[in-house]
């Protein structure tokens, strides 16, 4: 009875043009790396303990808390790999957001890692340098992480069986500030320290939610250090129109990178707000946005 039925639901999928996902759950990382062989670049942190600060009377997320992640001093890289017979070669690394003060850990970071693992995809939930808001500019420290990141992945891509040249960077409000500032730098945002320097840092495909700190003229996007040009990598944007990150700022990327021929996506949803991740909640559209992305990393070839 249990193979008739197999047989019917395989020939349902077939029949739907689509295909059975595997169920993979990333609960613990493959891997934990310290992003820094020693001392990160800059002043050091004169931070408390790395710790959860959410408190009882915080807000909730589609009926759940949040890991409000703070005073982290020490980057690291959280890696989960998917099985071997579903990984597709792909690899993300994640920027959570958390307005440069903290890291919403799970929200935009484990959670997401686990919808790219279900797809064979690779994740790197990076755990970057926060709080940072009192430094100028208050993105450079984890825009730096970001950037070490994305070469240590593609240092490791053999031994974790990736394509060097599939590694995408995904950033949620501040993380996507983090994403931008460390993918459209001309060059590296601190001085080598070790052999991962060797691999590009530069990811080959950018994921912006909400991304905030991008400009609200498209002047923004022509020069200086956040120049898109043809070299620029392809993007997938999605933002709410309520959001009180404005808009604009994406809409102004699109319209540089169509200038500049990248092709790349923005979904414009009408309601949503901010900070809502990957949590699905009926009464908002916005929150389908895994949708649309998963069909826009199937026509790179990237999942399956």
């Amino acid at each position: 009875m249990n193979s008739i039925f197999h047989c019917l639901l395989a020939s349902l999928a077939i029949g739907m043009g689509c295909c059975l996902v595997p169920a993979v759950r990333a609960e613990t990382p493959d891997h934990i790396l310290n992003v820094w062989p020693n001392d990160p670049p800059g002043d050091a942190m004169d931070v408390g303990p790395e710790q959860d600060i959410t408190k009882d009377t915080d807000d909730l997320i589609a009926g759940r808390r949040i890991i409000k992640l703070g005073n982290v001093k020490t980057p690291q890289a959280h890696v989960y790999l998917p099985p071997e017979n579903v990984r597709t070669g792909a690899s993300v690394v994640i920027c959570p957001g958390g307005g440069f003060s903290i890291l919403a850990w799970d929200l935009e970071g484990t959670e997401v890692a686990q919808w790219l693992n279900t797809h064979g995809v690779a994740a790197v939930v990076l755990k970057y340098r926060v709080p940072t808001r009192s430094q100028n500019p208050r993105w450079l420290a984890p825009a730096q992480d970001a950037q070490r990141a994305v070469s240590l992945v593609r240092q490791h891509a053999s031994e974790w069986k990736l394509d060097a040249d599939q590694v995408a960077i995904l950033g949620f409000s501040a993380g996507g500030m983090t994403a931008v500032k460390a993918t459209l730098a001309p060059e590296r945002l601190y001085d080598a320290v070790d052999e991962a320097e060797k691999h590009p840092f530069k990811a080959n495909r950018m994921i912006l939610i909400y991304a905030a700190g991008l400009p609200n003229s498209g002047d923004g996007f022509t020069d200086g250090e956040d120049a898109i040009d043809a070299n620029t990598p392809p993007v997938f944007m999605a933002h709410a129109f309520d959001d009180f990150v404005p808009v604009k700022g994406a809409a102004n990327m699109l319209l540089a990178l169509k200038e500049a021929g990248v092709p790349s996506e923005l979904h414009v949803y009408d309601a949503g707000g901010h900070g809502y991740g990957l949590r699905q909640r009926d009464d908002l559209p916005v929150t389908t946005w895994t949708e649309p992305c998963e069909a826009w990393l199937r026509r790179a070839g990237w999942i399956e």
